[in-house]
């Protein structure tokens, strides 16, 4: 590990699985010596990335939360996108989770949702998990976005074959031309995906607004009614995103 690849390393370490690590369980998973791993986690603690634990374990600690509040406040989809998913769920009239998701490494995550009160949709998508590239309305939705240049090189690293790599293509071709996707299955089972782009290449946003419900909630005549209605919605966002550049980029 070397600069900040070293403290990412570390921190990716935490989740719901095993929130508290000591400083050789670090060093195996990172397979790092643990005196390198000593200091750097001295360091995190020291900035409030990390906190001490129990019997010396770790922890995250509260800088994450001071940074995610920067990150809501100052990046304009989320600002914008955010208030914009409590308006469509107004209006759907079907249980479901609304989602706002952009491009992240070589993932795609999701940067806000909103759920209808009791809402009995299970979908894997939540604020701040990384999904995959290459399954669902929403992420499909996003790469369609994409230069064709850099889409090819993106699906090539994900590591598909000839064969799988043409099929894809046309599909994210299609979805671009006609301006929506819609998935069964291919993420949750059971779950339909309906997603539209959400599209400022000014501010290099590509994202994409989805609505994630149950197949047994809808047919095809609900599921062409709450396209018809999210479209507008990512349309005006679109729109303000671009209303938010700096005068000497707008």
């Amino acid at each position: 590990m070397a600069g900040l690849n070293r403290f990412v390393d570390v921190l990716r370490l935490f989740d719901e699985r095993k929130p508290d690590w000591t400083i050789q369980e670090m060093a195996t998973a990172t397979e790092v010596p643990a005196s390198t791993v000593y200091r750097t986690v001295r360091e995190l603690v020291g900035q409030g990335f990390l906190d001490p634990s129990i019997e010396a374990h770790y922890r995250l600690g509260a800088a994450i939360i001071e940074f995610d509040r920067r990150l809501r406040i100052s990046d304009p989809l989320i600002r914008e996108g955010d208030p914009m998913l409590a308006e469509v769920l107004d209006a759907v009239q079907v249980p479901c989770v609304a989602v706002l998701a952009r491009l992240y490494r070589d993932q795609v995550i999701c940067v806000a949702d909103r759920r209808t009160e009791s809402s009995a949709v299970e979908t894997s998508y939540e604020r701040g998990r990384p999904m995959p590239l290459l399954r669902g309305a929403t992420s499909k939705t996003i790469l369609a976005q994409l230069p064709k240049v850099r889409l090819g090189k993106v699906v090539k690293a994900a590591g598909q074959d000839r064969a799988l790599k043409d099929d894809m293509l046309s599909e994210l071709a299609l979805i671009r031309r006609q301006g929506y996707a819609i998935t069964r299955s291919e993420v949750d089972a059971g779950l339909v995906g309906i997603a539209v782009p959400v599209s400022c290449p000014e501010a290099a946003i590509n994202a994409s607004m989805s609505l994630i419900v149950r197949a047994a909630d809808v047919s095809e005549s609900t599921e062409r009614r709450l396209l018809m209605m999210l479209s507008p919605v990512a349309d005006m966002l679109s729109r303000k995103l671009r209303d938010c550049l700096p005068a000497a980029l707008g």
